[in-house]
């Protein structure tokens, strides 16, 4: 009988033993059983920073922040009762989805009866003004406010951008980005991410055991505010940039206006365009990203700094700045056109009309002919079966006035423009260097293989106005942080 009894005591105090060891594991060694403690007692609340303003050169608001209301549900506050006609009326949802909106599955980690899950985003303040009245009557229901953009006036879209949601690629590569952030995705909103963007603060909040908030975890001591973005000036003119606009209504193409002493872009108008509002974040903005991405008219390509274009008669005292250059023109040298250029039996025509003239009456009189002479002089500077050394040495001359490259304006997707070179018409020629200067004549007057873009334009004739150099195209020109300066990029003159 003492065996038997002696026995029993064994069994008690073995599973006691294994008890005692298993809950000292579970609070001291499994970090899953306290964080699942800590997420019943504590809510950890992201405060989101207010994104940056952005104004135009004369302090006019361009770009504001705005709110947007996220509905969030805990499970076990919901009463079985619920009106749930009344909240989807209110909503404008069905029952079946808020049914779909509610239930989760709880053995899944992401989700907790205790912890308020997202039931339905993106709700807008007139929607939310009326929930606000009667939100009382729906425990368990509470809302939180995110900051999105508003646009002041309806242009400048390519100039400014647009910011969206945050995916899994942005939250893997790059740090301090969680899911339901915005950052900018294109224009001043992409370049200018990390200034815009602010700090995250954060608070705690202690909850009961049936997730009710009850007060500030450690009064509050382990809080921390969020701190706003910085505040952009550009130098775009609104008011001009508006005028740009309607000139180019139910027309394609593209303005650039340039202040040539600062490098500082006025306007940047590409048409077709959109309003900025359109891709505020809202609950329809993806029916209307999707008709826009469709438009066969591409408003979304930015054809100041995207699109390239022959640029004519523009080229013309740039390359008349190069022969000056290279001495193959002096202002007194006087070219003879009778009413287009000759080469055998072919005829290259000009508008001007006939006549002799120096470089100074051929530029004001845009005389093809003129051009066309002095380009084939400089390209058969070694002679005319060796056009491949004259056209490089004209090349290089045409990337240092920003041609044929990026002017890195802070506008992220600007094309090159293209300048060729003799590798180009290798290629184009089946026997490598089988062409001759003659076979290029079109590009004397900005026509042929030549392509600007845009802003390139613009920026030769802020060259011709400064008399031989640039700065660096920009749109943004200051900052309200006093401490952060303008890249010196945009300082230095080129060329």
């Amino acid at each position: 009988m003492e065996e038997r009894s002696f026995i029993i005591r064994g069994v008690i105090v073995f599973t006691g033993l294994i008890m005692l060891f298993r809950v000292a594991y579970m609070q001291l060694f499994d970090e899953s059983y306290r964080v699942k403690a800590d997420a019943a007692t504590i809510e950890k609340q992201v405060v989101q920073p207010s994104r940056g303003l952005i104004y135009d050169r004369n302090g006019k608001l361009l770009v504001f922040n705005q709110p947007i209301y996220d509905l969030y549900v805990t499970a076990n506050l919901v009463k079985p009762d619920l009106d749930t006609v009344k909240l989807c009326r209110i909503l404008k949802i069905d029952k079946e989805t808020f049914r779909k909106n509610i239930q989760k599955d709880f053995k899944d980690v992401r989700f907790s009866r205790n912890v308020p899950f997202l039931f339905m985003d993106k709700i807008d303040p007139i929607t939310y003004a009326q929930l606000q009245e009667v939100l009382h009557e729906f425990p368990g229901f509470n809302s939180k406010v995110r900051s999105v953009r508003g646009y002041q006036f309806p242009y400048a879209a390519h100039a400014l951008g647009y910011i969206s949601e945050v995916d899994q690629q942005v939250i893997e590569s790059r740090e301090g980005y969680e899911r339901r952030d915005y950052y900018g995705v294109s224009g001043i909103e992409a370049t200018y991410e990390s200034y815009l963007r602010g700090e995250k603060g954060m608070e705690f909040q202690l909850k009961d055991n049936f997730g009710r908030k009850v007060g500030s975890y450690e009064s509050g001591q382990r809080d921390a505010s969020a701190t706003s973005g910085v505040d952009l000036r550009t130098s775009i003119d609104i008011d001009l940039q508006g005028y740009a606009e309607q000139l180019l209504k139910d027309k394609i193409g593209g303005i650039v206006a340039l202040e040539p002493a600062t490098g500082e872009v006025l306007v940047l108008a590409s048409s077709p365009s959109y309003h900025p509002q359109s891709l505020s974040v809202s609950s329809n903005r993806q029916k209307t990203f999707s008709s826009l991405q469709s438009d066969t008219l591409k408003p979304f390509f930015n054809r100041t700094i995207q699109a390239k274009y022959p640029p004519g008669s523009i080229f013309k005292p740039v390359l008349a700045l190069i022969a000056l250059q290279e001495g193959v023109i002096t202002v007194d040298r006087f070219i003879t056109c009778n009413g287009g250029y000759f080469y055998k039996s072919s005829r290259w025509g000009c508008h001007a009309a006939p006549g002799v003239r120096n470089i100074t009456r051929a530029i004001q009189e845009s005389c093809n002919t003129y051009f066309y002479t002095i380009y084939q002089d400089l390209v058969n500077e070694d002679g005319f079966e060796h056009p491949d050394l004259g056209l490089n040495h004209t090349a290089e001359y045409l990337n240092q006035f920003g041609l044929g490259t990026p002017l890195l304006i802070d506008l992220s997707q600007e094309q090159s423009g293209f300048i060729p070179n003799s590798d180009y018409y290798d290629d184009i020629y089946e026997d490598k260097g089988d062409w001759r200067s003659t076979y290029i004549i079109s590009n004397a007057i900005g026509q042929g293989e030549i392509e600007l873009t845009t802003l390139q334009m613009a920026n030769l004739a802020a060259i011709i106005g400064n008399r031989g150099f640039y700065f660096r195209p920009h749109i943004v020109k200051g900052y309200s942080e006093p401490s952060i300066q303008l890249a010196n990029e945009y300082l230095t003159p080129n060329g």
